[in-house]
């Protein structure tokens, strides 16, 4: 005898397909925002009720509300499967945690702007502050009127656009410049693309710190460091650039990860140190200047981009070299690689310790 199915009531069956899903406690859930305000957020997690978030992180929600939208999705975990009042409760910690990273690279992949907060002034520039993480405008991203004044930026809410987000190394370097002139970093890349490697070009010098100077070459960032603006030994970069000021420099390297250029004002001139053998061969009398006093002995000045030691062993003690002191010095020993000059000073028999 055959048998028969037994009839289901169609909205029965429709029950039973539609019935919502199980949650339970610390489950990973993805949630669609229904509203959100700095009141609360509610959730759609696919439950017969829509969730709510916990009420200790409602408190951190201002902070994060220019940045999330209705209908948006994100991942919650479930603090309460239901409670008293019969829903479930979510919290968004992991979305406080990694969310705004993730917000950060959707923000600088599509060139949109963010709001920081302004800190401190500091050597890498000025110190901002997004929903928690810290990271920093260099001074050369600063606009015009607040390089010179960038303490000015102090406590200020501005915005700006990303050019380095990287959550591992916790960095975050973001430019007002680039929000203020609507500079893209499609727009900057072609600009880069255009500079070569060993060509001079003309640069504006933006900022002057300890460790060189800031330049702007075509609409693109570059540094003299301190070791590259002379031959001679520069202890402040101050002395020879000044701010606003147009010079030449030489395109040492082009770092194409951050889309900066290493520059040279140095390297416009010849090396004094390529013939120095030929110049200052063994035995040759020299005129100098003292131009510093170091445990190990005077260093002399023989020209511009050309120091020597005379060592302390090579010296009675009774010297009293004072800076600036024009002394007559003789070539002892001439290291080029190592850009090293030993001298002695004129005496009527050569020391014991002369070779």
């Amino acid at each position: 005898m055959a048998t028969t199915k037994k009839n289901i009531h169609p909205m029965e069956a429709l029950l039973k397909t539609a019935r919502p899903p199980r949650i339970s406690k610390s489950q990973e859930q993805e949630a669609i925002i229904i509203s959100l305000s700095n009141k609360g957020v509610l959730f759609d997690i696919g439950a017969k009720a829509h969730a709510v978030l916990g009420e200790l992180e409602v408190k951190e929600i201002s902070t994060y509300l220019p940045y999330l939208k209705e209908g948006s999705k994100i991942k919650v975990r479930i603090v309460t499967p239901e409670s008293k009042e019969g829903y479930p409760v979510v919290s968004m910690r992991k979305f406080f945690q990694k969310g705004k990273w993730e917000i950060l690279h959707e923000k600088k992949e599509k060139e949109e702007e963010i709001e920081v907060i302004c800190g401190d002034y500091g050597k890498g520039g000025v110190f901002i502050d997004f929903m928690g993480i810290r990271g920093v405008i260099p001074k050369i991203q600063l606009v015009e009127n607040y390089m010179n004044h960038p303490e000015k930026l102090n406590r200020q809410k501005i915005k700006v656009r990303i050019l380095e987000v990287d959550e591992e190394k916790n960095r975050l370097v973001v430019s007002q410049k680039a929000a203020v002139l609507g500079i893209s970093q499609k727009e900057l890349k072609a600009r880069f693309k255009k500079i070569k490697e060993g060509k001079i070009y003309k640069a504006k010098i933006l900022g002057v710190s300890e460790f060189g100077a800031f330049c702007e070459v075509e609409g693109v960032e570059g540094l003299i460091h301190i070791s590259e603006i002379s031959w001679e030994k520069v202890s402040d970069a101050a002395e020879f650039l000044k701010n606003g000021e147009e010079i030449d420099v030489y395109v040492v390297e082009k770092n194409e990860s951050d889309l900066k250029l290493n520059l040279s004002l140095k390297r416009l001139s010849k090396d004094p140190w390529d013939e120095i053998e030929k110049k200052y061969p063994k035995d040759k009398e020299v005129k100098g200047t003292v131009v510093r006093k170091e445990k190990y002995g005077y260093f002399v000045k023989l020209e511009p981009g050309i120091e020597g030691l005379i060592h302390v062993s090579k010296l009675t003690g009774e010297e009293g070299f004072k800076l600036e002191q024009e002394v007559k010095v003789f070539i002892e020993k001439v290291n080029k690689q190592g850009r090293r000059i030993s001298l002695i000073l004129p005496q009527k028999e050569k020391p014991v310790t002369y070779r």
